[in-house]
């Protein structure tokens, strides 16, 4: 429990950026496992026109350190490389 004025106020803080984080993983992982179905059930299509919004939402998530550059750079990887697969 917070002491102090300072304390509470970065509670407070905390919180407010522990939903946001939380917001912006659930848009991301929404967003991937809609990719996934697309390239799943054939569609080339719909998966490519998925892949640059998806691709763009992995960026900006690891850019605000949501997720790890690494994986981030691997997620990318393995959804462009399923979408080419589908040839």
């Amino acid at each position: 429990m917070a002491n102090s004025p300072s304390a509470e106020k970065r509670s407070r803080q905390n919180e407010k950026r522990r939903e946001q984080n939380r917001a912006a993983r659930s848009r991301l992982r929404t967003a991937v496992k809609r990719l996934r179905t697309e390239v799943a059930t054939g569609n080339k299509s719909g998966a490519e026109a998925l892949l640059t919004s998806t691709l763009s939402l992995v960026d900006s998530t690891a850019r605000k350190g949501i997720i790890h550059p690494n994986a981030a750079a691997r997620t990318k990887s393995r959804l462009t490389r399923s979408v080419t697969r589908l040839g």
